[in-house]
């Protein structure tokens, strides 16, 4: 590789902060992507311009403008932005700030709490949030990556609107990358990319504004004379990581080999192409959510633990993080391999989903709700037999609409599933009964 030096002095900021935080938007149209808040007459946008502090709650993935959007309400409120991660804050540093808030209110100045990853708070940490909202002591905005129905408490909630705040897509990722190196905060038009490095950054900030711009960051002091070529991206990023593009092709043969080793009752592959995954920087949610996924398609009612056992398994390894959380999707990896496979389930959903993507059938009369006395009379749910006053007789009645004739579900797979083929079996013995 070259000598970089001289250009590493070329690329130095003229201030410590990292290039993400000197390019963080200064007003609503530098923010790149949530037009569907900030767009021209969007909700948002109008309530920021109006220079009026609502408690917000901001729920989105990380690197889409959660705190950019908070600091900007701050400044066209006028109002003191102090921000807070519940990741290292207590009770102690929000009381502080309240205090600095009530003396500060009553000099005129108002203050706008931001709280990111509000919801690793407990109940009553987000309890002590409470008064100081509701009589004006400060606004109060809280950012986080989980669904604040689940992680914020209801009356946090109820006193804070909500705004949904999308990733980021390739196309965003790219207006990031392009106005870091046009801005005059930037590179100010003295570095050129060869072709294929912007995609590897969009490929590699998986969603993140902030992520790509760190990417870009760290690859710039490594060009030559102005321009960074392909062949010395790769080697500063690394083979393991360049591998793991998630628009890429060798990712994809990544998740392929894991899913059909697993299919195959393979679990040494299973765990070879896990670790494969894991240990080149895939995101262990994403695992979790593609493990689930198998336990549905391949195993099925085969062995309905595997559901089970695969939720349990994220549930760990968004309890426990990186790495402590990964033996348990590897635990789900080898258990999902070892058991009995049934895909009946799914080619079952397939079949139903295109037939109602086709033509669609009325409700038989006799499986029809009849809450009132009109319903009643034109015939809603006449004749309807209750499985438990009379089984047999209720195998007589039928469930599909008229002119349908599908058999879905067929029990053909292995385990649990060879007793529900019996019990199916029984079924077709009282139907023709």
């Amino acid at each position: 590789m070259a000598d970089t030096s001289s250009d590493s002095a070329l690329f130095a900021p003229a201030n410590n902060q990292p290039l993400a935080e000197r390019l963080r938007p200064k007003n609503l149209d530098e923010v790149v992507g949530q037009e569907h808040l900030v767009g021209e007459g969007k909700v948002l946008r109008k309530s920021i311009e109006s220079g009026v502090v609502h408690s917000m709650l901001f729920w989105g993935p990380p690197g889409v403008g959660k705190t950019t959007l908070a600091r900007l309400i701050a400044e066209k409120a006028n109002a003191r932005f102090i921000g807070l991660s519940a990741v290292n804050a207590g009770v102690r540093d929000v009381r502080k700030v309240a205090e600095d808030a009530k003396g500060r209110k009553l000099q005129g100045e108002a203050t706008l709490l931001f709280l990111d990853e509000v919801h690793r708070f407990n109940k009553a940490q987000q309890d002590l949030l409470l008064p100081f909202v509701e009589d004006g002591t400060l606004s109060f905005i809280g950012a986080t990556t989980e669904n604040p129905s689940f992680e914020v408490n209801a009356a946090l909630r109820s006193r804070s609107r909500m705004y949904i705040l999308k990733a980021l897509s390739d196309e965003d990722i790219k207006k990031v990358i392009e106005r870091a190196l046009e801005h005059e905060l930037g590179y100010a038009g003295t570095l050129t990319l060869e072709d294929g490095i912007m995609d590897l950054i969009v490929g590699l900030a998986n969603e993140d504004a902030r992520q790509s711009l760190n990417i870009l960051e760290s690859l710039a002091v490594h060009s030559e004379d102005g321009t960074l070529s392909l062949k010395v991206a790769k080697e500063v990023i690394g083979d393991k990581a360049v591998n793991f593009d998630k628009g890429g092709e060798h990712f994809y043969n990544l998740i392929s080999a894991l899913h059909k080793s697993i299919r195959g009752c393979d679990p040494d592959a299973a765990l070879y192409w896990l670790a494969r995954m894991l240990e080149g920087g895939a995101d262990p949610m994403y695992v979790a959510r593609r493990l689930v996924r198998i336990a549905s398609e391949d195993v099925g009612l085969a062995d309905p633990n595997a559901l089970r056992l695969t939720i349990a398994a994220k549930d760990a390894m968004h309890f426990l993080g990186h790495p402590e959380g990964e033996l348990a999707l590897a635990e789900a990896a080898v258990y999902l391999a070892v058991a009995p496979k049934s895909n009946s389930v799914y080619r079952a959903w397939k079949a139903a989903l295109e037939d109602v993507r086709g033509k669609q059938h009325d409700v038989p009369l006799h499986l029809k709700n009849a809450p009132t006395g009109m319903m009643k009379s034109l015939g809603y749910g006449k004749e309807y037999i209750y499985y438990f006053s009379d089984k047999e007789a209720s195998f007589s009645q039928r469930y599909l609409p008229e002119g349908l004739e599908s058999n879905y579900y067929d029990a053909d797979g292995e385990g649990w599933e060879v007793k529900v083929k019996d019990r199916l079996e029984n079924f077709k013995k009282l139907k023709n009964k």
